[in-house]
């Protein structure tokens, strides 16, 4: 099982990132191949509405660091994507290459039956933390994302939520969290070992 995990906080070593490393290094226990990609540390744009993927490519006409990182998400079995919520949002830099997904639409996606040009059966995992305690608040992040992801070909996603982390919290301190990790990484394992 091979998979991709993209960390979308601008600080190395925030909560998202923490558990998302919690999730990484159990799926590596199991014996399955992960590359984790810092987009803070990369150079580039949000998708550009050109349509060039729609009409002339397969894939993503932009030429910047998004290109590579869009190809190694798009061959591997699982993705995990981690943030930070940031105005009711994850992060810019996750969003970027959210929007770059476009890309991976057939051409005629509104009207298609497979509306994907990946490979069926992908799993997706989603890491959001927030600082906010209330767990009603931003609660919509994960089912707007996860839908859209189906359009692309994961028609399976689980969400690890941490909420009432701040800067300074120490995430291993949330039983749930440390619980999660290991089980999402699990479920992600499964991935591809048919």
């Amino acid at each position: 099982m091979k998979a991709v995990c993209l960390l979308g906080s601008p600080r190395k070593g925030g909560n998202s990132a923490t558990i998302a490393g919690w999730v990484t290094a159990r799926i590596a226990e199991l014996g399955g191949e992960v590359e984790t990609i810092y987009l803070n540390g990369l150079q580039y744009r949000g998708c550009q509405g050109c349509y060039a993927c729609k009409r002339e490519s397969p894939v993503c006409v932009v030429k910047d660091d998004l290109g590579e990182v869009l190809a190694k998400a798009a061959g591997a079995d699982a993705l995990i994507l981690a943030s930070p919520v940031y105005y009711g949002d994850v992060s810019a830099q996750l969003k970027g290459f959210i929007d770059r997904t476009f890309s991976w639409l057939v051409p005629d996606y509104p009207f298609a039956e497979e509306k994907s040009r990946l490979s069926p059966g992908k799993k997706l995992a989603f890491v959001l933390t927030q600082a906010h305690p209330d767990a009603d608040l931003f609660g919509d992040v994960f089912p707007r994302y996860s839908n859209f992801f189906r359009w692309l070909g994961f028609p399976e996603a689980r969400l690890l939520r941490g909420c009432g982390l701040q800067e300074r919290s120490n995430p291993a301190t949330r039983d749930h969290l440390v619980t999660g990790a290991r089980e999402i990484a699990g479920w992600l394992a499964e991935t591809g070992a048919k």
